[in-house]
């Protein structure tokens, strides 16, 4: 499999085990707390077997970026965490620079 789909994937996990965290209440409830700690472990998994093609700094720093895409993006979905022109724009930059090193 692409290096670069198992980064994907990684970082899809990222959002599901970042979101996980606020479900799980500090971990104090056991079917959140673990999805959370199985998504983390998978995501972590799935990165790790990228590296392995893929620069580190590279590929971490996509892995991070889709996933604090994806959790900025469902936070606001779920929890209704407030939209507004800097917090976009944020977002965009990061989108940026997923792409810029993807490109590179």
């Amino acid at each position: 499999m692409s290096p670069w789909i198992l980064v994907l994937l990684a970082g899809f996990l990222e959002t599901g085990w970042a979101i996980g965290l606020k479900y799980s209440n500090g971990f104090t409830r056991p079917i959140p707390t673990g999805l959370t700690i199985i998504g983390a472990l998978a995501s972590f998994w799935l990165l790790s077997l990228a590296m392995k093609e893929l620069p580190v700094g590279t590929a971490y720093a996509v892995w991070v970026g889709i996933g604090t895409l994806g959790t900025a993006i469902l936070a606001v979905m779920l929890f209704g965490e407030p939209v507004n022109l800097v917090r976009v724009l944020g977002i965009l930059l990061i989108l940026g620079g997923i792409i810029a090193l993807k490109l590179a």
